[in-house]
């Protein structure tokens, strides 16, 4: 009876599962986009992580006012994002008025497939602002052109409003006002931190352009070298190498007291965080230039240690990895033409090796900084054989780490970017975060305890140091963050005076060693809630104590409060709340006039007396207005 029963079930389940005509479905344009919006943006998350989808939106628009500017036309970008409501305003010809639905509603619709009108554009595939248009609650578009405009409006990539053409006597261009739909990207919010580091690489990228966001003025006068300046925190061993060419642009320098490698890279304009085949061809025409000038075979790591450089190059239709455009694909300048290894590889070893002959000093400077590096890299390479053999160990039978499935550096897996690994505070902590993650993409490491204090010290304390080590190991960051495995690190602590000084002392170590993880946008600190207030209906959880008044008085004087000491008095069934889609992070970010060195000096140096007189002439009463 029971056989029977199972048979029949399969035969049923085989029924409504049958493939034929009826299963095939056609998606029109805005479906297909909302229901995959991975495939158009890269990763969704909710604004604290540069490459989340909301900036890519603002991204695509402001590609499309670039490659006006670019053909000439229109020297001042207008960018606002206020209130998750986003504006951008070029000065550009204006969309031709009979096909601006086309051109934000159209898939593989635009101007940019004849490369005889835009040579070098981002923008090729005709699906940028469709995409905008699709994941956009509100969507406005207004083109002006001839005296005449035209205006249309969206409400998640449908049609709502088509104006008719009617005469406007303002200045030709065009305007899209969106706001993202937070039925797709959740409860987001954007950074200004992170819009405006997107706004001054346009103007560091395109000399002549204005860029006005939030009613600040943004332009450069010296492209990559004025990039280099802005970024740069510490000391140059020289000045700033600075080279133009056709279609090429680079600058190069070597920094005091670093240790890593920095590169800044831009295909057409478009920031490629993930590098690609002309960052990898420039890294190696450096290397090749600098042994034949010196006539030394010296080691490239020798050579690359401590340079921070900035490498801008035009393509005829790029090829990208993805949608997203963040690392380069492409092999030729152009369809058929020279390679982007020859042509970057011509070019430094010209002009590179000219600049080093007429500039001796700088010259000097350089072998004397690859002497330096070879002397530390001989030095530490007992310690380090022994380290990477202590590694290896730990890589089998590491109970700090409770790895994932999926990593950053696995380029063939879709969900790559979701990669995370939780650094707590304890073995308490960790296990609450272990049984509730996701195990496809979140991983744990665990400290014992307080991490050494690392500021001032040399990067031999990363191999001699057990914990640094292993968490070096678990990161693959010996040799620079190209192999990243993880895209956020998140710092994950009690919300206590020990918890804060674990925060610090975990930054000062990624800040000393590592700083372009910072820098780039994956070190994080985890909120969790201080608060939990419930009835028997209702449970609320809040991070302030001005939330928890507030849900007080929502429940009632019957609600039941209580205060959580440490994560490990989150219960796993609780704690899965906060590591989720919506977890709250509050991404490290350095202010641009931030110098790494004289923070760490100061918050982590031995002027204990200088922070204790800061203390006591800035401590206030919670009560103080």
């Amino acid at each position: 009876m029971q056989t029977n029963f199972s048979v029949a079930k399969i035969i049923l389940l085989m029924a409504q599962h049958e493939y034929n005509e009826d299963s095939i479905r056609s998606l029109d344009w805005k479906e297909h986009i909302r229901l995959r919006p991975g495939m158009y943006i890269g990763k969704m998350g909710n604004g604290s992580s540069p490459d989340d989808g909301i900036y890519i939106l603002i991204k695509e628009v402001i590609d499309n006012s670039i490659d006006e500017f670019v053909m000439g036309n229109g020297k001042t970008i207008k960018v606002s994002v206020k209130n998750n409501r986003v504006s951008v305003r070029d000065y550009g010809r204006g969309i031709p008025l009979g096909k601006v639905i086309d051109c934000v509603s159209k898939i593989n619709t635009g101007a940019k497939y004849d490369s005889k009108v835009f040579k070098k554009s981002v923008g090729l595939n005709g699906v940028g602002t469709k995409a905008v248009n699709a994941l956009s609650s509100y969507f406005n578009i207004k083109s002006i052109r001839d005296g005449k405009s035209k205006s249309i409006e969206f409400t998640r990539g449908s049609l709502d409003v088509d104006e008719k053409i009617i005469s406007n006597s303002s200045r030709k261009g065009t305007k899209i006002v969106f706001v993202p739909d937070n039925q797709i990207f959740g409860n987001y919010r954007f950074l200004d931190e992170y819009v405006e580091k997107m706004v001054l690489n346009y103007c560091y990228l395109n000399t002549g352009l204005t860029i006005n966001y939030n009613s600040n003025k943004f332009f450069s006068n010296n492209g990559l070298l004025d990039l280099l300046k802005d970024n740069i925190d510490s000391d140059t061993l020289y000045p700033i190498i600075h080279l133009r060419g056709n279609d090429i642009e680079v600058a190069i320098t070597h920094i005091k007291n670093k240790y890593t490698e920095q590169y800044f890279s831009f295909v057409n304009g478009q920031h490629t965080i993930q590098g690609g085949t002309h960052q990898n061809s420039f890294r190696q025409a450096i290397v090749k230039t600098i042994r034949e000038f010196f006539g030394k075979n010296y080691d490239a790591n020798d050579i690359r240690q401590s340079i921070s450089a900035a490498v801008s190059i035009k393509v005829m239709d790029p090829v990208f990895e993805s949608q997203t455009k963040t690392k380069l694909g492409s092999t030729e300048i152009e369809p058929n033409g020279i390679t982007i290894n020859s042509f970057i590889n011509d070019f430094i070893k010209s002009n590179l090796d000219n600049f080093l002959h007429k500039n001796s000093e700088t010259a000097k400077s350089i072998q004397s900084k690859i002497l330096q590096a070879e002397n530390e890299r001989k030095a530490m390479s007992g310690i380090k054989k022994l380290a990477k053999e202590r590694a290896k160990k730990a890589s089998i039978h590491n109970k700090k780490l409770r790895d994932c499935r999926v990593h950053y550096n696995d380029l063939n897996k879709e969900d790559r970017l979701d990669s995370t690994i939780f650094i707590t505070e304890g073995d308490s902590a960790s296990g609450s975060i272990t049984k509730t993650r996701n195990i496809n993409t979140q991983a744990v490491f665990s400290l014992r305890g307080k991490p050494l204090n690392s500021f001032g010290l040399t990067k031999k304390i990363v191999y001699e140091n057990e914990e640094f080590n292993l968490l070096q190991a678990a990161l693959n960051i010996e040799e620079g963050i190209d192999n990243l495995r993880y895209n956020k690190i998140v710092i994950a602590t009690d919300a206590d005076v020990d918890g804060m000084h674990i925060r610090l002392l975990l930054i000062t170590f990624f800040l000393q060693f590592f700083p372009e993880l910072v820098k780039e946008g994956h070190v994080y600190i985890l909120e969790t809630p201080l608060f939990r207030v419930r009835n028997k209906s209702k449970t609320i959880y809040f991070y302030n104590e001005n939330e928890r008044q507030e849900a007080k008085l929502a429940i009632g004087n019957s609600a039941e409060i209580t205060r959580f000491k440490g994560l490990g008095e989150i219960s796993p069934h609780e704690f899965k709340n906060f590591i989720g889609r919506d977890m709250r992070l509050d991404p490290v970010i350095l202010g641009k006039e931030s110098s790494i060195h004289e923070l760490l000096k100061y918050y982590m140096g031995k002027n204990s007396k200088e922070r204790q007189d800061f203390i006591i002439d800035n401590l206030r009463s919670q009560d103080e207005n």
